[in-house]
């Protein structure tokens, strides 16, 4: 109640007006942008700026996305969340303890699919990229934790995964848990298929390290992990 009176006490005074014209094709539009004056009048016709029109744009999505449940918790967030961004590009940062899970392979790897545990990582994620590091141990990191490059192949030096042909498709009514959940799978779903780093993400070979561990129940030897020169406070910009 005290909202709703807050809202129906504000005062909303006129900006700005625009005449929308068509032409007679109908095919082209013009607009006409007015100022107004302290009587609230339209004045000062003139054509809609580019600086006018990115600033409505701005305004027009930012009422859209607040309106939206994208990177909103359905409750209490849950402790391994790390991060979150909410901006206009916004991102999370959040972890995942080691664990098993279903490998997919090009067949060019000689590597065959199959179950395999994997160390713990930290993942960040936009609406459209998704960054991938492995952890040393199953730690709720902190801002000094040091990063180690990701043991899995489609990965670049900085974290960034190359989605291949998968068709990242992030829905801007998908709360947090569901927004995690869409980018674990497209990553874990998806078959891996060449090195992007010009050497090895891990301290031995990538490919024979795989072939020894899918399809068993060997623990992921995090003393292959190799380290990074990031730390997770180098990722909140």
């Amino acid at each position: 109640m005290n909202n709703l009176t807050t809202l129906l006490g504000d005062i909303y005074l006129p900006e700005k007006a625009l005449l929308i014209y068509r032409s007679n094709s109908g095919g082209n539009y013009y607009v006409e942008s007015f100022d107004m004056d302290e009587n609230g009048c339209p004045i000062n016709a003139h054509p809609l700026t580019v600086k006018e029109g990115n600033a409505l744009a701005l305004a027009l999505e930012s009422t859209s996305e607040a309106k939206q449940n994208f990177l909103i918790s359905r409750g209490i967030i849950p402790e391994h969340i790390l991060h979150i961004n909410s901006n206009r590009e916004g991102y999370a940062i959040w972890c995942t303890p080691a664990m098993t899970t279903k490998l997919l392979f090009n067949t060019d790897l000689d590597i065959t699919d199959g179950e395999a545990n994997v160390p713990p990582l930290l993942w960040k994620a936009s609406k459209s990229k998704l960054q991938i590091w492995a952890l040393p141990n199953d730690k709720r990191p902190d801002a000094d934790t040091c990063l180690y490059h990701a043991p899995f192949f489609n990965i670049s030096d900085n974290g960034s995964v190359c989605m291949g042909s998968v068709a990242v498709a992030i829905h801007p009514q998908w709360f947090l848990e569901d927004f995690m959940q869409q980018w674990q799978s497209y990553f874990f779903d998806s078959k891996f298929s060449h090195m992007i780093m010009q050497t090895s993400p891990t301290k031995t070979n990538i490919v024979q390290l795989w072939q020894k561990l899918i399809g068993t129940n060997k623990p992921f030897p995090l003393r292959s992990l190799k380290k990074t020169n990031q730390t997770l406070k180098s990722l909140l910009k």
